[in-house]
């Protein structure tokens, strides 16, 4: 995401070069231009010409006098030492703001924070700017120029500030901290998002609903969920999405990209968070905790759907027969019941199965294999869920309980045959 430099983020630098180009006026056309031997440029001013030469041996560069740091122009060292040093000599009229330089145009600019002046107007669009840096880089939304070039990539932006920020992609620098937790980040405004993580600010509100957010964008994209909007879609099959992100996971689905790899198995993933889930089948952490049996789980998904046992909610109905469901993917299998949909294919004998795990424990009777052992008696089962039958022979547990007379069945169908005694 592109980061957007408030008014007062325009560099000095950049005001005044673009100061210099627009105190060019209509006299000047027409008049005596000036030749760039060295890179074939054209100047109206002489002194353009000279200052536009790049760096040579001999050359005239105008240096700090405190870290030496070269500038082609001299108009440049006074304010950069005065950075230096810290040294704010100059105060505004009307707050008493200190400065470290009084360029005119640096002074005017902050004197319209406090009359509210925006007196350069963009050409195109009519909208009005404090700074005239921020008019000409807001112009390049319109002109679609962009003049800053990484020179590792060759990626080209519309701001200086936003080809910094960039070039932090192939260094690796880290410059701005937080202070509670030492994580180091690229951008300052990540570290103040961030923040929020530690305070629990949430300055972002819907004013439809009054949820609140931590950042903006979370913001833009939940109104859509009362719009209804989906702006961005698949130029592949035509499906729309809400957000961009969503958008970009999804095509993974037609190219088969999957950009995330396990470092200790070696699986891919098309999205990052699966393979953080993924990673705790190795690590064995369980960070989701259930508030009211103390069970934990690696995912938030499994919690919800976990706690459904608990409040017995099932919002998941079936359109053709009413039955409801606790999680989507069993209305899902459910619905192959009415329509006889059959997806899952045995390719030693081709039969067919509306599950996968039916699928899977059917392959083993062709193979024999059976990989769940009892670690109380050592016999094997071909799937979990009968190893999971068995070891209540040795529990004792009877989980199915009767709402008629109150006795209780170690397997659910053995409740159902129960229960026809009393429907006799």
């Amino acid at each position: 995401m592109e980061e957007r430099l408030s008014e007062n983020q325009v560099s000095n630098e950049t005001q005044c070069e673009n100061n210099e180009f627009n105190h060019q006026t209509e006299e000047d056309v027409g008049k005596k231009s000036y030749h760039c031997d060295i890179e074939g440029k054209t100047f109206m001013k002489s002194k353009d010409c000279n200052e536009d030469k790049p760096f040579q041996a001999g050359s005239n560069v105008y240096c700090s006098k405190i870290c030496g740091k070269g500038f082609i122009r001299s108009c440049s060292v006074s304010p950069h030492q005065c950075i230096e040093t810290c040294e704010k000599q100059y105060h505004c009229n009307m707050c008493g703001e200190a400065f470290s330089w009084n360029k005119d145009e640096h002074s005017a600019s902050h004197v319209c924070t406090h009359t509210g002046e925006k007196s350069y107007c963009c050409e195109f669009c009519g909208k009005t700017f404090a700074y005239i840096g921020i008019a000409n880089t807001h112009k390049r939304t319109h002109t679609g120029e962009k003049p800053f070039r990484c020179d590792i990539c060759g990626k080209v932006f519309s701001r200086k500030g936003i080809l910094t920020v960039h070039k932090r992609t192939h260094t690796g620098e880290k410059p701005y901290h937080c202070d509670i937790c030492g994580k180091t980040f690229s951008r300052n405004s990540q570290v103040i998002v961030h923040k929020r993580s530690h305070t629990g600010e949430k300055p972002y509100q819907c004013d439809i609903c009054g949820n609140k957010f931590s950042m903006h964008v979370h913001l833009v994209n939940h109104k859509r969920t009362h719009t209804g909007e989906k702006p961005f879609h698949c130029d592949i099959c035509g499906k729309t999405f809400s957000r961009n992100a969503e958008l970009t996971i999804h095509k993974r689905s037609h190219t088969g990209e999957k950009p995330y790899q396990c470092d200790i198995c070696g699986k891919t993933f098309p999205r990052k968070n699966t393979l953080t889930i993924h990673k705790r089948t190795h690590t064995g952490e369980k960070p989701y905790h259930c508030d009211i049996c103390s069970k934990t789980f690696s995912c938030n998904s499994d919690l919800t759907v976990h706690k459904r046992i608990h409040t017995g909610e099932k919002p998941y109905p079936c359109d053709i027969c009413g039955t409801t469901f606790s999680r989507n993917d069993k209305l899902t299998i459910h619905k192959r019941s009415h329509t006889g949909e059959k997806p899952f294919s045995c390719d030693i004998c081709g039969k067919t199965f509306s599950q996968k795990p039916s699928l899977t424990s059917h392959i083993l009777t062709h193979t024999g294999e059976k990989q769940y052992p009892c670690d109380i008696c050592s016999k094997s089962f071909s799937t979990n869920s009968n190893l999971t039958i068995h070891k209540r022979i040795h529990t004792g547990e009877k989980p199915y309980n009767c709402d008629i007379c109150g006795k209780k069945f170690s397997r659910n169908f053995h409740l159902t045959r129960h229960i026809s005694i009393h429907t006799i």
